[in-house]
């Protein structure tokens, strides 16, 4: 049994599949509606970090393509990425990580910027020089988790059963919003960020809430062959911590208050996905805030050299993040029931390889390059 209709709900309950066990998945709401579908959809390799947790984003970049072929409503495309940099400063950073063992693993290659263009050539702003990442991918994050169900539902051994706002479990058991009671051998509860629910409580393990802003145009009148980063990134993302990194002057006060950095993905009907924002600071506001979103989109106009179409959306969301500096966390409740969250926002980049990952430890497998979770046993 699976509690949780988002990404890695799906992904546990297919992958369950994929061993040959019967699946019951409950979801509280009629479909998903939390961080995984509030997203760019992006498998992001290039902002990884260097040792275990690069190699566990590689492996589940391959389960991604073995998705695709299997699932073909995903959406997924193996665009890559480019990091673009407009200062000196930031390019010594690129310079840098080009320079570092792992770079092959990656496949980065820094291009100049006819190079950048020749790759993207919808990029054509002022620049300096771009970080060029193939093994970065996309795919359609509202669409990822109905595009598993479509696919498990043509499997007698799969039971999907939505509006089940599941209140408790406790050995083998799932008691939903009306009383209903539901058993498996194997319990797994991936909660989001949700408050939690009786038997267990994140308060007691070691996550925090993360809130973001995001936004979404109108169809772009061009294909952007690649997802896009700013300098921004280099600060967020652990790949990026070099030496050179502690040269950069400091972000303005709005980018550091906010902790904002660009991130640019192209839907498939031609629409911009641009965000994002970070805070960690509860109570969250449950308002939008316009200037973080005026600032990424003249960051983002100012790498393509042209205006953006109007904006039709913004929203924000919430994910939930280990804090231990494990690649997420997973907790045995009793012996037949596992909670597994704190993904942060690598969750869609790493959820196949933590539903195989989680998989395995449950069954008592033994995988290479298994992720160190941050886990507890009761």
């Amino acid at each position: 049994m699976v509690v949780g209709g988002g990404v890695l709900g799906c992904m546990h309950a297919y992958l369950s599949l994929r061993r040959g066990h019967e699946v019951v998945h409950l979801e509280r709401g009629i479909e998903a509606s939390g961080a995984s579908v509030r997203n760019f959809g992006l498998i992001w390799i290039s902002g990884r970090r260097p040792g275990a947790e690069l190699t566990f984003a590689l492996r589940s970049r391959r389960l991604w393509d073995e998705l695709a072929a299997e699932v073909p409503g995903l959406g997924f495309r193996a665009n890559g990425s480019l990091t673009i940099v407009t200062t000196e400063a930031e390019l010594r950073v690129l310079e840098d990580v080009v320079a570092r063992d792992d770079a092959q693993d990656r496949g980065f290659s820094l291009l100049d910027p006819p190079e950048v263009t020749e790759v993207n050539p919808s990029v054509r702003g002022a620049i300096l020089a771009g970080l060029h990442c193939p093994t970065d991918a996309a795919v359609e994050p509202r669409l990822v988790p109905a595009a598993l169900r479509v696919e498990m539902c043509g499997e007698r051994r799969y039971s999907w059963l939505p509006d089940c706002h599941v209140l408790a479990v406790a050995d083998g058991e799932a008691v939903d919003h009306r009383g209903e009671r539901y058993r498996g051998d194997v319990v797994i509860v991936c909660p989001g960020a949700s408050d939690g629910v009786g038997g267990w409580q994140p308060d007691a393990a070691p996550l925090r809430r993360v809130r973001l802003q995001m936004l979404e145009t109108e169809p772009f009148p061009e294909r952007l062959t690649t997802s896009i980063a700013d300098a921004d990134s280099l600060r967020y993302y652990p790949a990026f911590a070099v030496p050179a990194l502690d040269e950069l002057p400091p972000p303005s006060r709005l980018v550091a208050e906010k902790r904002i950095q660009l991130l640019l993905q192209q839907r498939l009907d031609g629409s911009l996905t641009i965000g994002d924002t970070h805070e960690y600071d509860e109570p969250f506001d449950f308002a939008i805030v316009d200037a973080p979103f005026d600032y990424l989109l003249e960051r983002a106009e100012s790498i393509l050299g042209t205006g953006l179409p109007p904006v039709r959306r913004r929203w924000a969301g919430v994910y939930s993040q280990a804090t231990d500096d494990r690649l997420y966390h997973r907790e045995q409740l009793d012996d037949r029931t596992w909670v597994v969250t704190g993904a942060g926002g690598r969750g869609m980049t790493l959820a196949p390889a933590i539903a195989e990952d989680a998989l395995a430890a449950i069954y008592g497998e033994s995988l290479v390059g298994s992720a160190t979770a941050s886990s507890t046993a009761r």
